[in-house]
Parts: C-alpha cells; structure tokens; sequence
C-alpha cells in the first residue's frame, strides 16, 4: 500500500511554511469537529490529518519525508522548463498642454469636543 501524501493530506504545497501547515490542519481540524463527530470516517481522517501535521511540522521528520517525497511523488526528469517570452517595452504617451481636473480635497471624520 502506498503512503499517502501528506501534503495533499494537509491541502498544502511542498513548499509551505510551518505557519501555512499549521493554518492548515487548524483548518481542517475544525471542519473534522472531532469531539462531536465520533464516527470511523472521521476518526480515521483525523489520524491521517493529525499524522500528516505530526511529520511536516518537525524540520527532521519533514527533511527525511521530502527526501523520500521526491523520489515517490515527483517525476525523476522534469522537463526543462522554456524561458518566458520577452516582455514588451512599456510605451508612455505624454501630452503636453493640458492639466489634469484637480480631485476635491476630502477629509475623514471630524471630532468636535466641547471648549471650556
């Protein structure tokens, strides 16, 4: 049986950081409710949910898991990837002889405290 993906599991990029993995199971561990939701689906999800969170939040654990992630999950030769196309030069156009409407002056909320 192959292991599962623990990004995938989790919902996140490879290239997450901590704070975006642990976004991410808080995430989902409210979805799951699993102190009112007691059933096997769910318990089942959370002990992959809380196993996938358990591995990638420790640098060890997820430096073996990416090890081992890339030789399962990620084609051995990606193909070289083409450079992108040059960008066209930005063309400014100035005339000149005209003046811009002057915008209305605004102000925010004004605080009238009594005097005395």
């Amino acid at each position: 049986m192959e292991a599962p993906d623990l990004y995938a599991v989790l919902g996140v990029e490879p290239s997450a950081t901590l704070e975006v993995i642990t976004s991410a199971f808080r995430r989902q561990v409210r979805e799951l409710r699993p102190d009112t939701q007691v059933d096997a689906v769910t318990a089942e999800r959370f002990g992959r949910l809380r196993s996938a969170y358990e591995t990638l939040r420790d640098p060890g654990r997820r430096a073996a898991y990416d090890q081992s992630y890339e030789r399962t999950y990620r084609s051995p030769v990606e193909p070289p990837q083409a450079p992108a196309p040059p960008r066209p030069p930005r063309r400014f156009i100035v005339v000149l002889g005209t003046t811009a409407p002057e915008l209305p002056l605004r102000a925010g909320p004004v605080r009238w405290e009594p005097s005395g």
